[in-house]
């Protein structure tokens, strides 16, 4: 496998590596996951589906629901007594912005329409069975078309398809901002799709917000401790 010596590094690397290759003038983004734990690596040997076979299984289905994702294009395993790593291939997009780009940015050209078109979005997934499970601030690719603008999933190998409930869609807006202007925006917009009140999606959106933002405050904490005890 030459997957380190070839092509160009997108990102840190530091959990899963994503390279981008030229093959025969055609972009493709290759995603390296991380070899498993050896638990992990006998779980996805014979009773798991690996997290890129996930993400290509995936892509596929978001297709077939005409919802935006990179074309999905292989997936691979390296095969042995137990699980080694495993590769996601798919078209390279290459966006105008992400969702993080709103959040960091609150001047960006267009910010309020974007993110009502964003929320719209989402309620589209919700509506269509998909609850995607890393809905964070990197994993949505955003381009101008026109004047309007397209979105497209990255990072899929967590994902499931079934109905969702009013709590469980609210759930799935907690890891987007703490900025709870954007998380005004969003619940207007959102309330209106549901044809419920303004304020009782708002009061949701923004517990679950707050609760997972909490949460990863003392997860961030916790691994400070575990870092100063190490050293």
């Amino acid at each position: 496998m030459n997957f380190e010596s070839k092509g160009v590094a997108l990102g840190s690397g530091i959990r899963n590596s994503l390279r981008i290759f030229d093959i025969s003038g055609y972009s493709i983004n290759i995603k390296s996951f991380k070899k498993p734990n050896l638990i992990n690596k006998i779980v996805y040997k014979f009773f798991r589906k690996s997290k890129a076979e996930r993400s290509y299984r995936n892509a596929l289905t978001l297709l077939k629901k005409n919802i935006g994702t990179p074309m999905p294009l292989a997936y691979a395993e390296e095969a042995g007594a137990i699980f080694g790593r495993s590769f996601y291939a798919s078209e390279n997009i290459i966006p105008d912005l992400t969702f993080r780009d709103l959040v960091t940015n609150p001047d960006y050209p267009d910010h309020e329409k974007i993110l009502r078109a964003f929320t719209r979005f989402t309620y589209e997934l919700h509506e269509k069975q998909v609850q995607f499970l890393d809905h964070s601030p990197g994993n949505t690719l955003i381009r101008k078309k026109g004047e309007e603008y397209e979105f497209f999933l990255v990072d899929l190998n967590r994902m499931n398809f079934k109905d969702l409930n009013f709590e469980e869609r609210m759930i799935n807006f907690s890891r987007l901002t703490p900025k709870k202007e954007m998380v005004e925006i969003m619940a207007d917009e959102y309330a209106a799709l549901i044809n419920k009140p303004t304020n009782e999606v708002f009061e949701k959106m923004w517990f679950y917000t707050n609760q997972f933002q909490e949460k990863f405050k003392r997860k961030k904490e916790l691994k400070k401790k575990l870092k100063f005890w190490k050293n």
